[in-house]
């Protein structure tokens, strides 16, 4: 049955996107959420920050995590607090590949659900 696809992550902002009616046709080519992230696309700015966050949890003891906030101060020191949201849809991409581990209260969380204040930490295999 068609229904049970399993859900993807966007493009853009690393949301998890879950099977629809009227993608029916073409799910496996599905991967914008939306018509905003279509047109927005993947700058060289979104991979500089991909970058800068695994540059900066690599540096750091292993299983140690980091603010997006640090990112973000690092990379837009005038206005970092209005680009907090470009970091965090860096960070769920980095999730969504596998790279990167959101938490919440020290415990990985859902990206796409996650609300208020998160951390990000390197995956270790």
């Amino acid at each position: 049955m068609t229904r049970n696809r399993e859900p993807k992550s966007c493009a853009v902002c690393g949301r998890e996107m879950v099977w629809r009616k009227r993608w029916a046709k073409n799910w496996d080519n599905v991967r914008y959420c939306s018509d905003a992230c279509r047109k927005r696309g993947v700058s060289d700015i979104d991979t500089d920050i991909e970058e800068a966050i695994l540059n900066l949890l690599s540096s750091r003891a292993r299983g140690a995590s980091a603010c997006p906030s640090e990112i973000a101060r690092v990379q837009f020191p005038a206005d970092w607090r209005q680009r907090m949201e470009v970091v965090r849809s860096a960070a769920r991409r980095l999730e969504s590949r596998g790279q990167i581990e959101i938490l919440q209260n020290g415990r990985p969380v859902d990206a796409s659900r996650a609300k208020g204040p998160i951390r990000l930490r390197l995956v270790f295999y």
